[in-house]
């Protein structure tokens, strides 16, 4: 891993508080890496970034718009989290970003089960936080993955 050569701020915002601006950046840098990038054409507006219980964290740099990194925390009917749409921009990989995003997650879920549908290439970052398979491989919009969970 290497260190960045900026330093990065953490941002947590709660679905109802993100500005129109922030909203924008952060589909924008989704859009940037799975659908462009990984070219997979999926429904990445799915009704779940503006439900109350959404938590949305970012990493930025001070005074730039752009989010380098960023996942999204949800909470699920059955009272377990869910961390999904973890990306990294791609000038931004190899930083740490991702391991720093999910450390903040799991520190808001705390002592509750927390899941997620992993891409199966980096099913061992996630194995690192304690996150164990429960499903066999799966492909989810042409792309193979693991459903994984972390019990407390």
């Amino acid at each position: 891993m290497r260190t960045s050569p900026f330093p990065a701020t953490l941002r947590r915002q709660w679905s109802a508080d993100l500005t129109t601006a922030q909203l924008y950046a952060l589909l924008k840098l989704r859009s940037e890496v799975f659908v462009i990038e990984q070219s997979c054409l999926y429904a990445d507006l799915d009704g779940r970034d503006l439900e109350p219980g959404t938590r949305h964290l970012w990493l930025e740099v001070d005074g730039s718009p752009e989010p380098l990194a960023y996942l999204r925390l949800l909470e699920e009917a059955d009272g377990t989290f869910r961390i999904g749409r973890v990306v990294t921009a791609r000038v931004a990989r190899g930083r740490g970003y991702s391991r720093r995003l999910v450390e903040a997650a799991l520190s808001e879920v705390g002592t509750v089960d927390c899941v997620l549908d992993a891409q199966t290439y980096v099913a061992d970052f996630y194995g690192s936080f304690g996150f164990v398979a429960e499903s066999a491989e799966f492909i989810e919009d042409g792309i193979p993955h693991l459903r994984m969970r972390r019990s407390r």
